[in-house]
């Protein structure tokens, strides 16, 4: 097993339970206290846990928290890819849409390929760099200028002022975290205002957003549930958050990953 997928093993479980165990994880992924101590150092210094003696915490959530796109990069890898998947299956030939920053959002733009005479605004860095690599001359790829952010967020004044001149067929919208009185949630005050203005561009708002988002609150909200015209998320959502956000959102689509990625703890 590569180091990557050791690791989200070790955070999907983290996930789960709440912590891990060295002496567990040895066994678990049948490599040494070693490696495995190398892979909590690693997930550490992305702030994705705690090490305390013995094992691992997660990290407590506080609404300012922003783990960098590294970071994020890790998680939930099968519900990401099924997300972006379905989503794009929204996407027409002809239209302008819009991209926030994300890694989700980044995922979803390597399944815009087949989709011919495109326009795509993003404040995103790695998105724009993803679109830009394939090369097609029936693209438009705008990325609007701004302050760079944790997550890669091109944010403030400049890229606001941009997108408060567009006018966006649909806008396909990242958010770090979804709770039915928060609604659609960021923890960053800058980057907050730079997806109000996509909001505010679009003709219609899909969000997408793994089921772990779900009772995550960021400081600052994005949008009201019942601002989305679309939410697309995965079968991890529980009943309690499928009734809510069925009754809130315009439409609620599940995507679920692939089984043989489940079975191999591949998605944390």
């Amino acid at each position: 097993m590569l180091a990557r997928q050791r690791q989200a093993v070790i955070l999907e479980e983290i996930r789960r339970i709440g912590a891990v165990k060295v002496s567990d994880l040895v066994v678990r992924l049948g490599v040494s206290d070693m490696t495995v101590r190398r892979d909590l150092d690693v997930l550490a210094g992305r702030g994705l846990l705690e090490k305390v003696y013995g094992g691992a915490t997660t990290v407590g959530g506080r609404s300012t928290d922003e783990p960098g796109f590294e970071a994020k990069s890790v998680r939930q890898l099968p519900e990401k890819e099924a997300i972006a998947r379905l989503a794009a299956d929204l996407v027409r030939p002809g239209t302008a849409i819009g991209l926030s920053a994300g890694t989700t959002t980044w995922t979803m733009a390597r399944f815009l390929d087949d989709v011919p005479d495109l326009t795509v605004v993003t404040n995103s860095i790695r998105v724009a760099d993803v679109l830009q690599q394939r090369g097609r001359t029936d693209r438009t790829v705008v990325l609007t200028g701004g302050v760079r952010t944790p997550s890669d967020a091109l944010v403030g004044p400049v890229a606001v002022q941009a997108l408060r001149s567009l006018h966006l067929d649909v806008v396909f919208l990242g958010v770090h975290g979804m709770a039915p009185r928060a609604g659609f949630t960021t923890p960053n005050l800058n980057e907050s205002e730079t997806n109000r203005a996509l909001v505010d561009a679009a003709g219609r708002v899909v969000v997408v957003a793994d089921s772990t988002k779900w009772g995550t609150v960021g400081i600052s909200t994005i949008a009201d549930l019942d601002e989305a015209d679309v939410l697309v998320s995965d079968g991890g959502l529980s009943e309690q958050a499928r009734q809510v956000l069925g009754e809130s959102v315009g439409e609620l689509r599940l995507a679920d990953p692939p089984k043989q990625d489940q079975e191999q703890g591949v998605g944390a």
